[in-house]
C-alpha cells in the first residue's frame, strides 16, 4: 500500500507559499482553500530520475506487462508513421515502457506554450508581474489598439489579439504572421477576455513580453530555474527574433522557432508537473501556478471566435496547458482518462499528458501529423485496462 505523508512544519511552510503567490495571482478565497485541501503529493514510492530515469517492469508498478505492450500497439497502429518509436510511459517515477528512437530530438510546436506559461508563473512567483499586468505596460505598442489585454488574455487564448499579416489562408488558419510582434489595427474580437480563439501570434507575443518582464532571454530563465534541476540536457529552445539586442524565443511554436526535445527528456518535464512543481524535495515551479495552470481556465460557454481553427479549447484549456474537462456539448474531451489529466500538446502528435489519478506520465512524439481525440482515447482506454 503507498501511503502519503507530509510533516507538520513542512505542510504550514507549504501552505505559507501557496497564501503569497495565490495573493499575486489575485485568486478568491475558495481557491486559495481548495488548494490548502490538495493532499501532500509526496508518496514513499515515488522516485526522481539523476543522470538517467530509473527502469521498472510494468508489474512491479501495478501494470499489467501485456496489456500495456496491447496499449502500445494500439496507438503504432492508428496514430501516424511514427507509431510508439518516441513513447515512453512513466509510472511513480520510473520508465515503464519505452519505445525504440526516444533519444530523437526534435521540435514539438505547440507543446512550447507550456514551456512559455511556466516562466510566465516564475516571474509571478518573483514579483515580477501579475496575471492582471496589462501587456501595454510592458509593450507600448499595443497601448492604441490592444490597451486592456493583460498576461492572462494572452495565457488562455482570450486576448483577441491580432498581428499585421495574420492572414488566415491554406491549413493555417490560427497567428501564422512572421510579424507577430506587430499588431494589427483590426482585433479578432473585443472586448479581451470575452471570446476563445488559440492564435500563435498572440502567444509569441507574450513570448516577448516575458523576456522585457524577465529582462533576459525565456530560455535561460528557464534553463536555470528548471532544466538545469531537473536534468535537462538534450533540448534547445528556438531563437525567434532578436529585440532591443536581447533574444527573445518563441513562445508560441510555429516557424520552427519552438522547443527541440526528446521523448525521454520532456517526461522530466512531465514528471515535474505531475509533482506540483516539486523534484527531489525542491520547489521549483510554484505549486500553486501548477494547480491553477492546469485547471480549466476557459468556460465551455464562452463563444468561439475562431472556429475556423478548428482547435477548440473552450472547457478544457488553461494557462497553455490542456485539461481534460467539459466541452461545451457536456462530453469529457477524452472520457476514458480521468477528469484530473492534463497535457501539453503540439502539432505532429506531440503529447505530454500528466494523469495524477494514475501516478502516470505518458509522452508521445512525433513527425507525424495530427491524430484526432478518438485515436488518443482508445490508447487511454487501453492503458487504463493494464493498471492493476
Amino acid at each position: 500500500m503507498r501511503r502519503t505523508f507530509c510533516r507538520s512544519s513542512q505542510a504550514a511552510k507549504a501552505v505559507n507559499r501557496r497564501l503569497a503567490f495565490l495573493n499575486s495571482l489575485s485568486l478568491p478565497v475558495t481557491a486559495f482553500m481548495l488548494l490548502v485541501a490538495m493532499p501532500c503529493h509526496a508518496t514513499e514510492t515515488t522516485v526522481f530520475p539523476s543522470a538517467k530515469w530509473a527502469e521498472a517492469t510494468p508489474e512491479s508498478q501495478g501494470v499489467d506487462s501485456a496489456k500495456l505492450n496491447d496499449a502500445a500497439e494500439l496507438l503504432a497502429r492508428s496514430v501516424g508513421a511514427d507509431g510508439a518509436r518516441e513513447l515512453v510511459v512513466i509510472r511513480h517515477g520510473r520508465m515503464i515502457w519505452k519505445g525504440d528512437n526516444i533519444d530523437k530530438r526534435h521540435g514539438v510546436w505547440s507543446a512550447t506554450k507550456s514551456f512559455t506559461s511556466t516562466v510566465l508563473g516564475l516571474l509571478i512567483a518573483d514579483g515580477k508581474c501579475m496575471l492582471d499586468t496589462r501587456v501595454a505596460d510592458v509593450l507600448p505598442e499595443l497601448k492604441t489598439h490592444y490597451p486592456d489585454v493583460t498576461l492572462r488574455h494572452f495565457t488562455t487564448m482570450t486576448s483577441g489579439y491580432r498581428a499585421v499579416g495574420d492572414v488566415t489562408t491554406g491549413s493555417y488558419k490560427h497567428g501564422p504572421s512572421t510579424t507577430p510582434f506587430v499588431p494589427s489595427a483590426k482585433p479578432l474580437f473585443t472586448p479581451p477576455g470575452s471570446q476563445y480563439a488559440y492564435w500563435d501570434s498572440a502567444m509569441n507575443t507574450l513570448g516577448l513580453a516575458l523576456t522585457k518582464i524577465a529582462g533576459e532571454p525565456i530560455e535561460r530563465l528557464f534553463k536555470r530555474r528548471v532544466a538545469d534541476p531537473i536534468g535537462l540536457k538534450n533540448w534547445d529552445w528556438g531563437d525567434y527574433a532578436t529585440v532591443d539586442g536581447v533574444i527573445v524565443n518563441g513562445g508560441s511554436g510555429n516557424g520552427d522557432k519552438h522547443i527541440f526535445i526528446t521523448a525521454r527528456e520532456m517526461a522530466r518535464f512531465g514528471l515535474l508537473f505531475l509533482n506540483h512543481g516539486r523534484w527531489n524535495g525542491q520547489q521549483l515551479v510554484p505549486e500553486s501556478w501548477i494547480a491553477e495552470a492546469t485547471r480549466v481556465q476557459v468556460p465551455a460557454t464562452m463563444p468561439w471566435a475562431q472556429p475556423e481553427s478548428e482547435i477548440d479549447g473552450r472547457g478544457a484549456y488553461g494557462f497553455n496547458w490542456w485539461r481534460n474537462g467539459l466541452k461545451p456539448n457536456g462530453k469529457r474531451k477524452l472520457p476514458a482518462a480521468p477528469e484530473g489529466m492534463f497535457w501539453a500538446s503540439g502539432h505532429n502528435n506531440n503529447k505530454c499528458f500528466v494523469i495524477p489519478e494514475w501516478d502516470m506520465v505518458v509522452v508521445r512524439l512525433g513527425l507525424d501529423g495530427k491524430a484526432k481525440d478518438e485515436v488518443w482515447n482508445g490508447f487511454l482506454a487501453k492503458v487504463a485496462e493494464s493498471l492493476r
